[in-house]
């Protein structure tokens, strides 16, 4: 590395510079090294993975050889159609059609150049399904397991999963895993399996003072990171971007600062824009998001360093950030918890507000919506019902035979303790429903008359209301061993328990406009020569809808490598 004398900074050349190590910035950086270019990621953060490192690490791609090995077979047109219909007036054709080309390409890529693998289920169904062009499967893919212990020393930098969404700090691998530490009370095939499970689980922490199984979003990043390290591509961590270098009219490096010193980039082929969008950006989310009017009314789980600098930097070069979509980010109904250091955490609700005998209602104490549809549709929903200017909150209530059996945000099922939650007040307990409405704050006689109406017909499996369990996705996230319906029963084994959801994200859509090639463009819809933008800093294909499990991490690995191949001078014909 050089240093110039006259400006007292140091100097390091470079094809590609990658300002972000999650899934799109690992993915382009991959991409343009495996086609010869010299690539550097730097990444903001003290650890690597970003937003990928916590997700749970699922990918929608539809048309892809995992899907034709299940006997799945699918040209563009039906995927094209659901999108169309998803994304409505912002509908982005040529993005679309280039997401639709190049993701089945990117994952025969990855899983035959790189230690990237992944396994698909055979039925995990579109989160609207029934929607011309929805399928029944064949779409989500979710990283398989990966042994930590691959990444060497590297294994101690890779961003940790989300603390609410750890077992004695287990991450559980979405599909059996979760099912098996469910049941464990209940089967002996799953005692034995999560007895396995924890013993290798506690052998790994006393040699090694961790686990070493990664799944989910956290195994993705390992994975990714895995094979970074074996092409030799540098990853500089604490290296936050602060300015865009411009030369010629195009972008051609940036200024970083790294232990305590500036550097001055040149990146020959140009720069990468992948820095998680803008979860934790205070301004732009009173900007963007209407339930939070001072931009604080939000809770992301998402990284704390996700504040927006990709978007910065790419408008300060001419950028232009696309903020005309109908959701400006991928909502989910959080939870705040309280660790045990006495700091707060965020729990984001995904799948016990479909199990049976669990309803949500506002504080009025009447439902509003079904609750077995996909987290965003929910917080729209939540959005819809909430009086004007009043606080945008959610009690998702149960039984105590439910609590038990399905756990509860962030409480887990029989045989796992509850006290610590009942202590701290994140889960509400009442030993009749006028009780657990007056600890809540609930309207007691709205929140009486609800539950008695649900439970009119639940114990028959029906909810005309609104219908829980009606559709492919509710049921799929529902109890498969409960009839008549996976996702309804009564709520009438007291005593009963409530807990307060509000407003969070999974990721931002609203991002900075690009081209099918994933290049940058001004006001004027001209490409900024020498600027990408990827993942959550490119605004989202899905027109601000949430379509299927992983409509954030297929585009992101998709438009890296879109990126990659570009920059290396193949790029990707659109579908």
């Amino acid at each position: 590395m050089a240093v110039d004398p006259k400006a007292n900074i140091e100097l390091y050349e470079c094809d590609v510079l990658v300002a972000g190590s999650g899934c799109s910035g690992m993915s382009a950086a991959i991409t343009a090294k495996h086609s010869g270019l010299d690539v550097l990621i730097v990444e903001k953060e003290p650890r690597f993975g970003g937003t990928t490192a916590r997700s749970g690490g699922w990918l929608w791609i539809p048309g892809t050889s995992l899907a034709r090995a299940w006997g799945i077979n699918e040209g563009p047109d039906e995927a094209r159609t659901y999108l169309r219909h998803e994304a409505g007036n912002s509908y982005d054709a040529a993005r679309v059609d280039a997401f639709l080309a190049a993701g089945p390409e990117a994952i025969d890529f990855f899983t035959s150049e790189t230690a990237v693998r992944f396994d698909m289920p055979l039925t995990f169904p579109d989160y609207d399904a029934e929607a011309p062009g929805g399928k029944q499967g064949g779409r989500s893919m979710v990283a398989r397991p990966f042994d930590g212990r691959e990444l060497g020393d590297h294994i101690k930098d890779i961003g940790a999963p989300l603390p609410e969404l750890t077992v004695f700090g287990i991450m559980l691998g979405s599909g059996k895993d979760i099912i098996h530490f469910m049941r464990a009370t209940k089967s002996l095939t799953s005692a034995v399996y999560v007895a396995k499970r924890l013993s290798k689980h506690f052998l790994n922490v006393l040699r090694y003072g961790r686990g070493m199984t990664l799944t989910n979003g956290n195994a993705l990043a390992g994975r990714l990171a895995k094979s970074a390290f074996d092409l030799k591509i540098p990853l500089w961590l604490s290296s936050p971007v602060r300015e865009l270098i411009i030369e010629n009219g195009a972008v051609r490096g940036a200024i970083i600062e790294r232990n305590g010193k500036r550097i001055r980039i040149f990146a020959r082929r140009g720069v990468v824009l992948a820095c998680g969008g803008f979860p934790h950006d205070i301004e732009r989310r009173k900007a963007m998001f209407p339930h939070a009017p001072t931009g604080r009314e939000h809770y992301s789980p998402g990284p704390t360093g996700n504040t927006g600098d990709g978007l910065r930097l790419a408008e300060s070069v001419g950028g232009r950030v696309e903020n005309s979509l109908p959701n400006a980010a991928a909502w989910v109904p959080v939870s705040v918890t309280h660790r045990k250091d006495g700091s707060k955490g965020v729990m984001p609700h995904f799948i016990d507000r479909a199990k049976p005998g669990v309803i949500a209602v506002m504080r009025d104490g009447a439902r509003f919506a079904n609750e077995g549809n996909s987290y965003h549709a929910f917080v729209q929903q939540m959005m819809k019902a909430a009086k004007p200017g009043g606080e945008i909150a959610a009690w998702l209530v149960c039984d105590h035979r439910a609590l038990r059996q399905y756990g509860l945000g962030a409480v887990p099922p029989f045989p796992m303790p509850i006290g610590q939650y009942l202590n701290s007040g994140y889960l509400i307990k009442g030993n009749t429903l006028e009780e657990l409405a007056a600890k809540a704050g609930i309207d007691a006689g709205g929140f009486v008359t609800t539950v008695a109406q649900f439970n009119n017909t639940a114990a028959e499996g029906r909810d005309p209301a609104y219908g829980k369990g009606s559709r492919a996705y509710n049921r799929y996230q529902g109890d498969a061993n409960h009839g008549p319906n996976p996702c309804v029963a009564p709520i009438e084994q007291g005593p009963f328990y409530a807990i307060k959801m509000v407003i969070g994200d999974l990721g931002t859509y609203a991002g900075i406009k690009t081209d099918a090639q994933a290049r940058a463009l001004d006001a004027g819809g001209q490409v900024i020569n020498g600027l990408y933008a990827a993942g959550n800093d490119m605004a989202s294909i899905m027109g601000g809808n949430y379509p299927g499990a992983g409509i954030t991490l297929g585009p992101a690995l998709t438009f890296g490598y879109i990126a990659g191949r570009h920059l290396a001078g193949t790029p990707v014909k659109a579908a």
